[in-house]
């Protein structure tokens, strides 16, 4: 192939190979860089960079959205109530996202030339991106400059290239790869889902979680919440099956997709939740750069150093998603979004993704050993429940509280034993919890069996009836005496205490035969407890006291009496 004249368009900022690699500027070319401006720098439109809207905070796992870069880019006068096509490409890290992106810059900067690809000694420029097997993009990333572009049908659009935070690193949660994720599949009208040799079924089950906790944040919403999915295979290396570019995707990803009777209903429901979350659904097969793409760490993306088929597929795979008549417009519940919708829009999902609404993604290790560890507490609980049933259960007589006790504490080591034998994934420390989860219930389980207990005993039935026609005795024996030495108010007082339990002996009968105003009946007889507890029993304890106190002296006494009068009688003997 011969070379294409092709004009530099942005700055050498991306290259970042092991050894640094320096070009002289073009007169018109733009200021080199080597970093992302920072989120308190002012945003210079003027100097088309990569600009970070979503900022990754690694300390707590949190997202922050930089608000007044992304509305200086998207709230430009001249684009501001255009409709906005916004592409982004998200996979796992260290494969090619930025990349490729690049190769997309160069198609919106030169998209009128045949030979828009570039130069075959010219660098790779734009978003920044390196070799090597530590990440390089965190958060979201937004081309700062906003392309807009002709349709066929003579509207005009706003294009906006969108990179993301690769997944499945060492420094992210599963939940900071799925808010990113999500966050980029809710913004974009095309999402190009990038993955390494081919679609494996790990790649889809993480699909369908991301996009179930994108769908979660998005308000209710009765048809497909996301747009179109383009599936990305790099490195194919099968064309002998499936040829490379978009008709061979086709195919394989049909095959891929395909729902089967005699598959497993958790394959099933997969392919089921993927083709209900997307209007359209593509894949492109793309082959391998090359060996030199791969393994020389000087590479800076310059086309004679990459391989002719990756180059052709290249040439078919960017047109296809950013050529105008290929252009996808970003719609949200059926009605297209401007630029400055798209600013309200981000604003509000990262607010849902800050807050605690949402439930937080887990690993498939974690899921399963929280369901692992969740049924051997449940078995323990049942194991514990019934042993208790066997002893004051519904039909059982009332026992002793102290044997009652002793059978709680006999039943509660079984059910711990039984949830220590169970085998359980997750290791020592995250089974403790759970055990302590487990000892926690069965206290309260054992509560509710205390006070079962304890209405089958008579008396403590016939407490609060005893209690208020207790009070009701006294205050007539005192309002008596008081009216009778003249102390008419304290009489007074004592009648109006009578006639409240009275009325409340009446209310608690009442409740009790009906079953009616139960939240009634509750309160008298926590009052009546209270007052048992607080006044009758300590007077009770205090005579009895008293009174056995006085039966030994008296006892002690007589003792002593009676052998000095024996004595006596000896005496006179």
């Amino acid at each position: 192939m011969t070379d294409c004249i092709f004009k530099p368009y942005i700055p050498v900022i991306s290259a970042r190979p092991g050894k640094h690699y320096e070009e002289e500027e073009e007169e018109d070319a733009l200021p080199d860089s080597d970093a992302l401006p920072d989120s308190d720098d002012e945003v210079d439109l003027d100097k088309p960079r990569p600009i970070q809207i979503v900022l990754a905070h690694e300390d707590d796992h949190n997202f922050e959205l930089d608000e007044e870069a992304l509305e200086k880019i998207l709230l430009q006068e001249h684009i501001k109530d255009l409709n906005i096509v916004v592409v982004s490409v998200a996979g796992a890290f260290r494969k090619g996202k930025s990349f490729l992106l690049d190769f997309m810059l160069r198609y919106m900067y030169n998209r009128t030339s045949p030979c828009w690809i570039g130069g075959n000694t010219e660098p790779l420029t734009g978003f920044t991106w390196r070799g090597g097997c530590e990440r390089e993009t965190t958060g979201i990333q937004i081309w700062s400059e906003v392309f807009v572009i002709d349709k066929p049908n003579g509207t005009k659009v706003a294009v906006l290239l969108m990179d993301t935070q690769g997944a499945f690193d060492s420094q992210s949660t599963i939940k900071d790869c799925a808010t990113v994720f999500a966050l980029s599949t809710m913004t974009s009208s095309v999402q190009v889902y990038n993955l390494s040799q081919n679609i494996q079924e790990d790649d889809l089950q993480h699909l369908q979680l991301f996009t179930e906790y994108g769908r979660l944040a998005m308000e209710e919403i009765y048809q497909k919440p996301f747009q179109t999915l383009m599936f990305l295979i790099r490195d194919w290396s099968y064309p002998y099956e499936h040829a490379y570019g978009l008709e061979g995707g086709k195919k394989f990803l049909e095959k891929r997709l395909q729902v089967k009777q005699n598959q497993h209903e958790e394959l099933q429901n997969v392919r089921k939740h993927i083709h209900s979350c997307f209007s359209n659904l593509g894949c492109f097969l793309l082959p391998h750069p090359g060996l030199k793409v791969a393994t020389n760490p000087n590479f800076d993306g310059r086309l004679n150093d990459i391989d002719e088929d990756f180059k052709k597929e290249l040439r078919s795979l960017v047109p296809l998603l950013l050529a105008p008549e290929n252009l996808v417009e970003k719609e949200i519940s059926g009605s297209k979004v401007t630029c400055r919708d798209l600013v309200e829009y981000f604003k509000a999902y990262i607010k849902i993704y800050q807050g605690e609404e949402l439930p937080h993604p887990k690993s498939m290790l974690q899921a399963t050993a929280e369901a692992n560890n969740l049924a051997a507490v449940a078995g323990a609980k049942d194991l514990y429940s019934k042993g208790m049933e066997q002893v004051c259960g519904g039909d059982k007589p009332y026992i002793a509280p102290s044997d009652l006790e002793r059978k709680h504490q006999d039943f509660r080591e079984s059910a711990v034993r039984q949830f220590r034998s169970v085998k359980k994934m997750g290791g020592e420390e995250f089974c403790r919890r759970y055990q302590e989860q487990l000892e926690v219930e069965i206290d309260e389980i054992y509560a509710n069996f205390v006070k079962h207990n304890d209405g089958k005993n008579i008396f403590y039935a016939a407490r609060t009836p005893a209690t208020l026609f207790a009070v009701m005795f006294a205050m007539y024996i005192t309002s008596g005496l008081t009216g009778f030495l003249g102390m008419n108010s304290i009489a007074t007082l004592c009648n109006l205490v009578l006639g409240m339990a009275l009325i409340s002996f009446c209310t608690w009968a009442y409740v009790k035969y009906s079953g009616e105003f139960r939240e009634v009946g509750t309160a008298i007889d926590q009052i009546a407890e209270a007052i048992w507890e607080q006044v009758l029993k300590p007077m009770s304890d205090n005579l009895m006291e008293d009174h056995m106190r006085q039966s030994v002296k008296n006892s002690i006494k007589a003792g002593l009496t009676e052998q000095v009068s024996h004595h006596a009688r000896l005496k006179t003997d």
